[in-house]
């Protein structure tokens, strides 16, 4: 999330909201080490004077000197202030000194974290990539430096599971990943060494690597799963690798992984955490929740679920209206409403979708703010944008000339083969709006939108009001 989404508390002068690992105010005027973390394993060391007021566009200067980024993709990252609680994406103003001594009001005000958790935790200074960087612009990067910077971010969220992805996509990414680690010149006795030494979890995403299922059925059939696994990487290692004095130059694996991931329509997203109702099996079933991410960028809204790693629902801004509400009463959960075009019994309905997350407000500033950028850049560049991400999301054998004008969004809708697709099915949603006033679960009733926060009346088309719908 980007940390001028909403205004954050005020700076403290008190001793209650210091961290206990940030220099005290008689130090602060002389130079100071900084740590500032890359993705993977290894950090910029900085030498900074005047840590009290340091901006990040000051520290970001110098963490590009470090690592010799050019001008021309300076750009592509920014500075965050990561920890497993929180995450902010910093604007150059900010002062990461500062916002460090407001860490535990952040928490408090933006998660829903044990107060001993938040007492415990501790904020790092991040160089990642920019949020707000155009995937088609990354593809233009030819910089082995940079591009390994992307790589290894994108490497962590695909062995996270924070990037779902169906089989063929994280087998090529384990063997892209190998290559690009160990170059493209084993043999299949040492490939084989290389992944039981490293772990199949260092080249697959850990759900997929230390399999599901009871103690028993892990036992039984991890070894042959693994050996499966392994030879599936092997045949795709296989493919990459090119007879001696042929071999693909490391940029040149470094742009395929990217690509590969760049089918993968959140790549590139801010995530934040939150919780959905599960759908009630029966009259006498208490309501239950589950845990998502959501995960948002230039292009759209996609929300996935923790658990079973596949995305629950995926929206373009332009299929979309939001808006965020705070709790009314103690108890009640600050919520984030997405509202959008879908089907009950072959009726076209509205249906909206509650997400419950202490981080509404920042999940619908950051929309709104996206939206903006979108808005600003009308022309070539965002019809490049927009084809780009058309191209991603569109089943095969189907064209983007469809009569609704959502290029063909209904028939990736009910295509559940692939984790990256929607499943609105399973989703526990409100169907009805009454006049923008009064939110039932009845059947649709009305003719615009419950929520006046979309791209622009133009590009959302509300459902109308037809006389088989007045007579339900």
């Amino acid at each position: 999330m980007d940390g001028d989404d909403c205004s954050f508390p005020p700076d403290s002068s008190d001793g209650h909201s210091q961290r206990g690992s940030v220099a005290s105010s008689a130090t602060l005027s002389r130079a100071q080490d900084v740590l500032v973390y890359l993705c993977g394993d290894s950090a910029v060391h900085l030498t900074v004077e005047g840590l009290g007021s340091v901006s990040v566009q000051e520290l970001g200067r110098s963490v590009r000197e470090a690592l010799h980024i050019p001008e021309t993709a300076q750009d592509a990252f920014a500075l965050w202030l990561s920890s497993p609680l929180l995450e902010l994406q910093l604007k150059a103003r900010h002062q990461p000194y500062k916002l460090c001594r407001q860490w535990q009001d952040l928490l408090y005000r933006f998660t829903e974290a044990s107060e001993e958790d938040i007492s415990q935790d501790e904020p790092c200074l991040q160089y990642r990539r920019n949020v707000y960087y155009p995937k088609s612009k990354e593809l233009q990067i030819e910089d082995e430096g940079v591009l390994r910077l992307l790589y290894e971010e994108a490497r962590g969220n695909i062995l996270m599971g924070r990037y779902p992805c169906d089989p063929e996509h994280w087998t090529t990414l384990g063997a892209l990943s190998l290559a690009i680690d160990e170059g493209t010149g084993l043999d299949g006795q040492q490939i084989t060494i290389t992944i039981r030494g490293k772990k199949l979890s260092s080249f697959l995403p850990v759900h997929v690597a230390m399999g599901s299922g009871g103690l028993l059925s892990t036992l039984r059939g991890k070894s042959s799963r693994q050996t499966g696994l392994e030879q599936n990487l092997l045949e795709e290692y296989r493919k990459i690798s090119s007879p001696a004095g042929n071999s693909p130059e490391p940029t040149q694996l470094l742009h395929q992984y990217l690509n590969t991931c760049h089918n993968l329509p959140y790549y590139g997203c801010a995530f934040f955490g939150g919780e959905i109702d599960k759908p009630v099996q029966g009259i006498l079933q208490r309501a239950k929740r589950k845990a998502v991410n959501v995960g948002i960028c230039l292009e759209g809204v996609y929300v996935m679920d923790v658990k079973e790693k596949h995305v629950l629902l995926g929206l373009h801004f332009n299929e979309l209206s939001w808006d965020h509400s705070y709790p009314e009463e103690q108890g009640d959960s600050h919520i984030l409403w997405l509202e959008f075009d879908g089907e009950e019994d072959g009726t076209p309905v509205n249906k909206l979708l509650k997400i419950y997350s202490k981080q509404a407000e920042l999940m619908s500033g950051f929309i709104e703010f996206c939206v903006e950028l979108r808005s600003v850049s009308e022309g070539g560049a965002a019809a490049e944008m927009d084809g780009e991400v058309g191209a991603h999301q569109q089943p095969g054998g189907q064209d983007g000339n469809n009569k609704n004008g959502r290029g063909g969004r209904r028939g990736m809708l009910r295509r559940q083969s692939s984790v990256v697709c929607s499943r609105v099915h399973s989703l526990n949603t409100i169907s009805y709006v009454d006049n923008g006033k009064e939110i039932k679960r009845l059947k649709p009733k009305r003719a615009a939108s419950f929520f006046t926060r979309q791209v622009s009346a133009a590009t959302y088309s509300a459902v109308q009001v037809t006389e088989s719908l007045e007579q339900g």
